[in-house]
């Protein structure tokens, strides 16, 4: 042992021996490492007290269930239009409904609301949404999809009426949205009813001014004419089915294949109906035919979309709410955070941990000064390092 009391560790000696050493450099600074975390610990639990207290409120809701729906049923029936409706289908999982809880509209009406903006004494919108945006953690169940809602506030009043205000103002977002899968199809079916209702309309009033001929109501049937419009609808329901499927589908998909074949068997049996009735409606009776065809073409087509569109009705007035509430946030009666206790055992801990380091680490610089050739090369790297400060 030196005369200052330290340890000496020789490079010669064992293992056992320089551990022994690490032991009594410890020892001898036994108080400087239980002092100096004590106070650290200290002076956090102290800094607890005098931190505002945060309150963590808690709401959780449940998104809509896709389920199958009657429109599925009566898809199957109505032949070549139901690819219309499965290409309206949208999938819409949790994660989209937290994405939509952390977009811009809710964030913004949030702030309009509340008027947070005056309240956290922020001057640009920006910044109001990113104190909102680092108040608020929304997740989302992996097992059981359940979006939980997480607001932190130093007031448990607000910070529950904020959680809660998230799920309505959610609520008010997807109403004018359509993101279940019957409001995609009652959206689609509702615009195709409009158009197909507007054409019916027209082909009506041309017919009417096209006057009646008995004569050629004898010679073409009007059961031939209702199927040649049957096919043509059919044809055009097709033809829209594979525009829907070139945006998900390439041309060599077998399913998209076999909607062409389909499309050109239809286009086979509407030339042949075209080519067997051409000849049997001439003269002043042909204008009277080719309008009189027109208009049960919209009207099937008409009958089509207006059967779809009123099952997508009743899929979405069966689905009810959009977003179910499972629990409403209530104020918390403890706060979240600061834990002091918590807080102050870890930092004794770690500062425990840095004077450990520290009081190792000083007793190999002193044995590194003890060595003349190692205290010359600390020495002149003072040197060097006071010269490049002047």
């Amino acid at each position: 042992m030196s005369p200052e009391g330290q340890v000496d560790a020789d490079p010669q000696d064992g293992g056992e021996i320089g551990f022994l050493d690490l032991v009594l450099v410890l020892a001898e600074n036994l108080v400087l490492l239980i002092v100096v975390p004590l106070v650290a610990g200290l002076i956090a639990l102290g800094i607890g007290f005098m931190t505002t207290p945060t309150y963590t409120a808690t709401a959780r809701i449940l998104p809509p269930l896709q389920q199958q729906s009657a429109s599925a049923m009566l898809a199957t029936q109505l032949g070549a239009l139901a690819g219309i409706a499965g290409s309206a289908t949208i999938r819409t999982p949790s994660d989209q409904y937290v994405a939509l809880l952390k977009s811009g509209p809710v964030l913004d009406a949030m702030i309009a609301r509340f008027k947070l903006k005056e309240l956290w004494s922020k001057e640009f919108m920006v910044d109001a949404r990113q104190s909102l945006a680092g108040r608020t953690k929304v997740s989302v169940g992996a097992k059981d999809g359940i979006i939980t809602i997480e607001v932190d506030d130093d007031d448990p009043k607000r910070a529950a009426t904020f959680a809660n205000a998230y799920v309505e103002e959610l609520s008010n977002l997807l109403n004018t949205l359509a993101v279940t899968e019957p409001q995609q199809r009652r959206m689609f079916f509702e615009a195709q009813l409009k158009q197909a209702k507007d054409n019916l309309t027209k082909s009506e009033v041309a017919l009417r001014g096209s006057g009646i001929n008995e004569a050629t109501l004898r010679t073409v049937p009007q059961s031939a004419l209702e199927a040649l419009a049957r096919i043509k609808a059919q044809i055009t329901a097709q033809e829209i089915k594979l525009a829907s499927m070139r945006g998900s589908m390439t041309e060599s998909n077998p399913d998209f294949r076999l909607a062409q074949r389909e499309l050109a068997a239809l286009q086979g049996e509407l030339t042949k109906a075209e080519q067997s009735n051409t000849g049997k409606a001439q003269g002043e009776g042909t204008e009277y035919v080719a309008k009189f065809r027109d208009f049960k073409y919209h009207e099937t087509l008409f009958e089509m979309v207006a059967k779809q569109y009123e099952a997508a009705r009743i899929d979405e007035a069966r689905e009810g709410a959009v977003i179910q509430v499972l629990e409403v946030a209530q104020p918390p009666e403890r706060k979240s955070r600061p834990k002091k206790a918590v807080n102050a055992v870890l930092t004794t801990l770690a500062m425990f941990f840095v004077m450990v380091v520290f009081v190792i680490a000083r007793h190999a610089m002193r044995g590194l000064a003890r060595d003349q050739g190692t205290a010359e090369k600390l020495a002149r790297l003072r040197r060097l390092l006071l010269f490049r400060r002047r």
